[in-house]
Parts: C-alpha cells; structure tokens; sequence
C-alpha cells in the first residue's frame, strides 16, 4: 500500500501497489466496483505489473469507509456494496483518480498512464477520459454511462468499453443510447459481448464467464499496449 495526497493537500488515502520486475515505462490505474480495493482488484493490479505496467488502485471509498472489501457473490455484502455506492460522491471520486494520476506520472518519470474500471470503476474510467488528461481509458459494464454522453466531446485520448449484452444494471435501452451516441466518436471503440452479463470480467466467484472475459482482456492489453507505449 501506498499513501496519496488529496489533490488540495488536506487530506491522504491508501491504494494498492503492484510493480513490475523491471522498470515501468508506464502506469495503469486500477478503478474499483461497489466492492472496494478487494482481492480481485488487487489481482488486476498484479497481472497488470507482470505485463510490465505500473499498477495502482485507489480506495475511493475512503471517505466513507476507509479500506473496504467486500464479497459480491454474498448477499449481505452485496446489500453493503449498493449502499456505499449511494453514499459515494462521483466528483470527489474523480479528484482522487486524478490525485493518483499525478502520483503515478511522477512514478514513472512523466510516462503515460491509463485507467481501466469495471461496474462504477467502468462509469468513473469514461468520466476520467472527459474530465481528466489520461493518456487511455478503458472501461468494463460501467453503469450510466449513457447518462453521460453530454461529456463526449471532451474526450481527446483513446476510450474502449466492454459492453456485455444481457447486463442487468444496464439495459438494451441504455446499450443502444450508447451506441448511438459513440459509435462515431472517432476516440471511442465498444465491443458487446452477446450473452454476457455484469461483472463477467471479474477474477473470481460466480460472475466470471471465463471465454469472455479472457477476450475482453486481450482487447485491453492490446489497446493498452498500443496507446500507452
């Protein structure tokens, strides 16, 4: 773990670190679910640094609940996720992901980072492309992202979404407003994935498809490769 100052200096919060074995020439941000810095999460985090990246995830839910980890595939704990997501604050939300890109920059002398996310960390990857000055962004079934379409055009870098078809916090109507309003944006790359439900990138436990996800995350380490190299 790691300590990162609050972009006004007030205030400090942990993420998890993984580094790889030689010296990275670039950074990911690693964005959680409802869950918080989980074990998943820090799974991600790892297979990123043997890839050779610098990884970082950042407890977002700090300020409500500093240092949570919660299991999705138990009901009491995914009862527990949902209502921390209500109390969560997407713009303070965003500071932080930025406070962690000037960390992570300053890591890796002024290379390139990227973010990647998954469920609110997939919406909070596309705010971060519109609202921040990351080099590539992907994210997996982020929710409400079709709510969020007035900031397309703030998009300069590279964003890919994994869109899985049968999602059931996100609807085909919400999909096709997602496409419609991106399927032109010459930034923006989305894949759907026929038959696929919420969560079916995660690491471990009951949501993970284990054909889908590893196809999605090719398509990640291959636009990551290509954008952040």
């Amino acid at each position: 773990m790691i300590t990162i100052n609050t972009l006004d200096h007030a205030s400090s919060f942990e993420a998890y670190i993984a580094e790889p074995s030689s010296t990275p020439t670039a950074a990911i941000i690693v964005i959680q679910e409802i869950f918080g810095v989980n074990a998943g999460i820090r799974a991600k985090c790892d297979a990123l640094a043997q890839a050779g990246y610098l990884a970082i995830a950042p407890d977002l839910f700090w300020r409500i609940k500093p240092g949570i980890e919660l299991n999705p595939d138990v009901p009491e704990e995914m009862q527990q996720a949902l209502g921390l997501f209500g109390q969560f604050d997407q713009d303070h939300g965003i500071a932080d992901i930025e406070a962690t890109i000037r960390a992570a920059r300053a890591r890796v002398d002024g290379g390139k980072v990227g973010v990647v996310g998954y469920c609110l960390g997939g919406r909070l990857a596309f705010m971060t492309a519109a609202r921040t000055d990351i080099d590539a962004s992907v994210g997996y079934y982020g929710v409400g992202i079709d709510g969020l379409l007035g900031e397309k055009h703030a998009i300069a870098r590279p964003v890919l979404l994994h869109v899985p078809i049968e999602d059931h916090f996100v609807d085909k109507n919400a999909q096709a407003r997602m496409h419609a309003g991106l399927d032109d944006h010459p930034k923006v790359t989305m894949y759907d994935y026929p038959g696929e439900d919420h969560g079916f990138a995660t690491e471990t436990g009951d949501r993970r498809s284990p054909d889908a996800a590893e196809l999605a995350d090719r398509r990640t380490a291959a636009f990551f490769a290509e954008h952040l190299r």
